[in-house]
């Protein structure tokens, strides 16, 4: 079996977030997330690819070649350390670093932000990017204590949806809540002890106006000093027998909630 080649080797180092910090560089799997990455042009580095996964996604390497960008056939062992899962999908791309900085989306009037506050765990956040990204957002911000919005796993559970709208990385939440704020957004906050019910505030036109929701840590949710920083702390009302919804739940019902409040003022821009 013949060994990978330099720039297999070289794409293998992303898979720790040190080089990837380093070379600001990092790994997309599969076949929806190269797609979606090779949609956004000048992402895409380099392609890596299997003979099988060659023969069933023709229309990527193409796309690839197409765009400049180079296309390399790799056998399943190299693959299978690119790509870092149980049943790799024979097709992995190198990206550059997509996050841009807060300032750069305040700038655009965002009218819905979402915030992750503690997000540990990265299938959990790459959801959300996703439930962001289909909701309508205008970005997703990553505090620093925030898992790597470029680790493998977050990357392949946002589907692709972190080449589709912007992402801060790195920024404290003391300073992305006051950047809101002042942008003219309200923070609100996604607590399930919240004095304030989700339904409630929809209905009575809290969620019309632009606003930025912080949502916190998978296990125990949003410290007290976090919430201190929103304008509200906000419940999702629980009708069922559950005890709670998980981050990444909660958070698409809440971005929803402002998408569809917010509807007549995003038709009107």
């Amino acid at each position: 079996m013949s060994a990978p080649s330099a720039r297999a080797s070289a794409a293998r180092r992303l898979t720790k977030r040190a080089f990837r910090q380093q070379d600001r560089r990092f790994l997309a799997e599969g076949p929806q997330a190269v797609r979606e990455a090779l949609a956004r042009q000048g992402t895409v580095l380099e392609v890596f690819i299997t003979a099988e996964a060659a023969s069933r996604h023709t229309g990527l390497a193409a796309a690839a070649r197409a765009g400049g960008v180079p296309v390399e056939q790799v056998n399943g062992q190299v693959m299978a350390a690119l790509a870092q899962t149980v049943t790799p999908q024979g097709i992995v791309a190198v990206c550059s670093f997509l996050d841009v900085p807060l300032s750069a989306v305040l700038d655009q009037r965002p009218r819905l932000v979402a915030v992750l506050a503690a997000a540990r765990d990265p299938g959990n956040a790459g959801t959300v990017i996703r439930a962001a990204d289909a909701a309508g957002a205008d970005a997703v911000v990553l505090t620093d204590t925030s898992v790597d919005v470029y680790n493998g796993k977050c990357v392949r559970a946002s589907a692709g949806s972190i080449f589709h709208l912007p992402v801060v990385a790195g920024t404290p939440v003391a300073d992305a809540a006051a950047a809101l704020r002042a942008a003219g957004l309200q923070v609100l906050a996604a607590d399930g002890s919240g004095d304030r019910d989700l339904d409630a505030l929809a209905s009575g036109g809290g969620l019309a106006a632009p606003t930025a929701w912080l949502f916190g840590n998978e296990a125990w949710g949003l410290p007290a000093e976090t919430l201190g920083l929103a304008d509200a702390a906000v419940r999702v009302p629980i009708y069922g027998r559950a005890e709670s919804l998980n981050l990444a739940a909660a958070a698409a019902v809440c971005l929803y909630a402002s998408a569809w409040a917010q509807r007549p003022a995003r038709a009107m821009r």
